[in-house]
């Protein structure tokens, strides 16, 4: 099949009828027709249409090792720099088309299934049909250019070092058919609207087999259930909600009710061994670091064109304490750039055979975003002020006040209305709560920012700065 266009996979997701409560209520009918879902669902239509553009074909897609067919490049597994360089090139088209704003586009799943199928000689450790199950899977998604989500973290009921989990998903048996799955885990993006759900472990010192499981299964597999929080998709005007009435992914609680996971789709089943080498070997912190940066590149972008937008509509450009709040964001941007095109310069193949990012400078762009993100959010509110709740509605503009609002909302070189749309954009970004939760989701993408330090620290290779220090003392 290869590549799907954006209609084929609105069809594919409807069809499923995945268990989905939002609001205290299953979901009914075709979900891409849902307020919650339908821009989310449209936007990432659009990425899938972006792969069959001729003038984006040699980035977006290549030719298929097994089937011949045209495949996603966010599939690649790189083997020349050539090649990683065309797989951030594709993740910075896609993250054109969004903004930055979808941080679980379907190449973010993509990249972790890629890593897996290269690293699946690791699974031989649990047994020899878990990699070829994991072979399968990943050729089977790719063909199909299928969408993905994911969950790995239990719930939080006692975050003490001595606290309880009994309400994490666990494996409670296994049968003739497969494995029995029971609990909860947290938290699925795109909750609903993709294919497949891959399940995996976090490390731990937790030795206990019933928490050493992979597996992937289709979301409206029996007895698994979504529960959404509250969609952000207030409105569908792209005019008054131009980012979350677009990009909102909706977020997840899964229950798992004695689910069976059939054998064929079962990558671990309770190796302790496997599930903690599966960080330390596979190298799946580079490639997923790598797509997220390129992400973040684009992202960072968009805010830094929004804020100048704000700068030339209310002509404060003069202003030296402007100008600074500016240069911090574009040193950022600039300080991410650097960061990724040096994790690239100085990849290498790892043991697999996967040319591999550096992983120094993706360590400090994990650690710095978290970071710097939430002031862009500040910095958007200072240069805004008042701005950012002077912001009518779509219809208040409509109705019989809209000359008298594009008189007394004009900015410097627009109308009133267009003057509030580009506001309403930054009210979106920084205020709102799709803003809010990206915020969050900023701050804790790859986790607690103290642990993300700490892993900075273990792994941070300073080698030659202790070289030089030694040679100094030595004398030489």
């Amino acid at each position: 099949m290869g590549i799907s266009t954006g209609e084929q996979y609105i069809r594919r997701i409807n069809q499923l009828k995945t268990n989905i409560l939002l609001d205290g209520s299953g979901i009914t009918g075709d979900i891409s027709d849902h307020p919650a879902f339908k821009g989310v669902m449209a936007s990432q239509a659009k990425l899938y249409d972006l792969q069959h553009q001729p003038e984006l074909k040699e980035i977006m897609t290549y030719v298929s090792d097994t089937s011949g067919n045209r495949i996603g490049t966010s599939f690649l597994e790189p083997k020349t720099k050539e090649g990683l360089e065309k797989r951030r090139l594709m993740i910075q088209e896609w993250a054109k088309s969004h903004a930055g704003m979808m941080g679980r586009s379907p190449d973010y799943m993509n990249t972790i299934l890629m890593v897996l199928n290269a690293a699946a000689e690791l699974f031989t450790a649990e047994d020899e049909k878990c990699a070829e199950n994991i072979r399968h899977y990943y050729d089977y998604v790719r063909e199909n250019d299928l969408s993905l989500t994911h969950v790995f973290v239990s719930p939080q009921k006692d975050r003490s070092s001595k606290g309880g989990g009994d309400t994490a998903a666990r494996m409670i048996k296994k049968t003739a058919d497969g494995i029995v799955v029971n609990g909860s885990r947290i938290l699925a993006t795109q909750a609903g609207i993709t294919d497949e759900i891959l399940v995996y472990p976090v490390p731990s010192n937790i030795d206990d087999e019933a928490f050493s499981y992979a597996f992937a299964i289709p979301c409206d597999t029996p007895g698994l259930t979504f529960i959404c929080r509250e969609s952000f998709t207030y409105k569908e005007s792209h005019y008054d909600h131009p980012l979350g009435s677009r990009y909102d992914e909706m977020d997840a609680i899964v229950l798992f009710d004695n689910v069976l996971v059939p054998w064929d789709r079962v990558f671990l089943h309770g190796s302790s061994i496997v599930k903690n080498l599966l960080y330390s070997q596979s190298r799946i912190f580079e490639h997923t670091a790598h797509q997220v940066v390129s992400k973040n590149v684009i992202k960072t972008e968009f805010i830094l064109g929004t804020i100048q937008l704000i700068i030339d509509g209310i002509n404060i450009g003069e202003y030296q304490h402007i100008r600074e709040k500016f240069s911090e964001v574009a040193i950022a941007l600039e300080v991410m750039k650097g960061l990724l095109h040096q994790s690239e310069k100085n990849a290498k193949v790892n043991q697999w055979g996967t040319l591999t990012p550096e992983p120094n400078p993706l360590l400090a762009a994990v650690n710095y975003y978290p970071r710097i993100y939430p002031r862009f959010m500040e910095i958007i509110q200072l240069i805004s002020a008042s701005g950012l709740v002077a912001i009518p509605s779509e219809k208040d503009f409509g109705g019989d006040q809209k000359e008298v609002l594009n008189h007394h909302l004009q900015s410097a070189n627009q109308e009133g209305y267009e003057r509030v749309k580009l506001f309403r954009l930054a009210w979106d970004l920084s205020m709102s709560a799709f803003g809010s939760r990206q915020k969050l989701y900023e701050r804790f993408f790859f986790g607690d920012p103290v642990r993300l330090a700490d892993q900075l620290y273990g792994r941070y290779d300073r080698g030659d700065s202790i070289e030089m220090v030694k040679d100094f003392l030595a004398g030489k």
